[in-house]
């Protein structure tokens, strides 16, 4: 069964969490063939109850220690736009989904979804396009993030917020 693992990091972004919980997204995730939904949810107030069905499964915490397992056994991880995420997601070589919060000032955090996307290392969206974008994206045509490249993600990241 294809899992789908969604982070929010430490923060919250209920958006997000209420989005990938729509029967919109619902269905469209069912339609690729995934049947398991793994959501880390932060400290957001959206807590949605975990089910299991025949066709579907719904998981549900708020943190855990790591979620390095999480993110290695996913075949696709839906992200917030944070760095850290970000880079362990890429690391581990896991299909990246980002999430843009287009609610924050400031966002750097689209100038680093965009890079990465022109990169061609994940695709990325916001709230509204996430069904549209599930449907419309090809995992196969991602390139892989390689080793060494934290320093090229670094000076990006330092770009991005000023420091260079």
């Amino acid at each position: 069964m294809k899992s789908v693992f969604v982070t929010v990091g430490t923060t919250s972004f209920d958006e997000l969490i209420s989005c990938v919980t729509s029967e919109d997204v619902i269905l469209a995730l069912r339609e690729l063939g995934y049947g398991r939904l793994v959501l880390q949810i932060g400290r957001g107030t959206v807590q949605p109850v975990p089910y299991s069905s025949a066709q579907f499964t719904l998981e549900v915490f708020r943190y855990k220690d790591s979620i390095t397992e999480e993110i290695r056994t996913a075949d696709l991880v839906i992200s917030h736009a944070g760095a850290g995420s970000c880079l362990e997601t890429l690391g581990a070589g896991t299909p990246l989904l980002v999430v843009v919060n287009d609610q924050l000032m400031n966002n750097h955090q689209l100038e680093l979804a965009r890079q990465l996307h022109r990169d061609g290392h994940l695709y990325y969206c916001t709230c509204r396009t996430l069904s549209d974008t599930l449907k419309k994206m090809d995992l196969s045509a991602l390139n892989p993030f390689l080793p060494g490249q934290t320093e090229k993600f670094a000076a990006f990241l330092d770009k991005a917020v000023g420091l260079q």
